[in-house]
């Protein structure tokens, strides 16, 4: 599915020869569970070397690597934030995340870039809040700036893929 330079995948973003994937990092950049650990498991002990090297992460920033043995280019490591009821300022870091993370894409002249659905697993976000301020996010930094051209929404599971791809034609139609 895709709406404007915006694409939907099911499939294990580890796999996915895009010039980035985003990592959803937690504050140390040096590994974790989920999306985290398969990202770490599949570059190789080289990504954890380099991601000493960066001495960790705010939530709602984003550093940017090698990918060592990922088909991609690049692994930018973002850190989403703990869902605490709303009330923390999660809605505008998980924002930022996207935002910074597309901001460091663009630096490096990434034309594509994957994401996946960040802070929605252990951190608890609410999946369907997350995934339209994903949607809302990249649309309009793809609006404003030239790279990356491609974004990928990579979902694992049958949830997420199912939210994106109703808000994704919502916003086409």
């Amino acid at each position: 599915m895709e709406t404007t330079g915006i694409f939907l995948v099911k499939d294990d973003i580890t796999k996915l020869k895009t010039d980035a994937i985003v990592n959803a990092a937690n504050r140390t950049l040096l590994g974790g569970g989920g999306v985290d650990g398969a990202i770490h498991r599949a570059a190789g002990p080289e990504l954890l070397s380099e991601c000493r090297l960066l001495h960790g992460c705010d939530t709602g920033d984003a550093k940017i690597t090698q990918a060592y043995r990922l088909p991609a280019k690049y692994v930018i490591h973002t850190v989403g934030p703990v869902w605490r009821g709303g009330n923390q300022n999660e809605e505008k870091l998980l924002a930022a995340c996207y935002r910074r993370s597309l901001q460091l894409a663009a630096v490096h002249n990434c034309s594509s870039v994957a994401f996946p659905n960040i802070s929605t697993g252990v951190y608890r976000f609410p999946k369907e809040k997350a995934a339209k301020i994903a949607i809302v996010t990249v649309k309009k930094f793809l609006l404003e700036n030239k790279y990356p051209e491609k974004v990928y929404f990579v979902c694992f599971d049958d949830e997420n893929f199912s939210i994106y791809k109703r808000l994704l034609k919502q916003e086409t139609n």
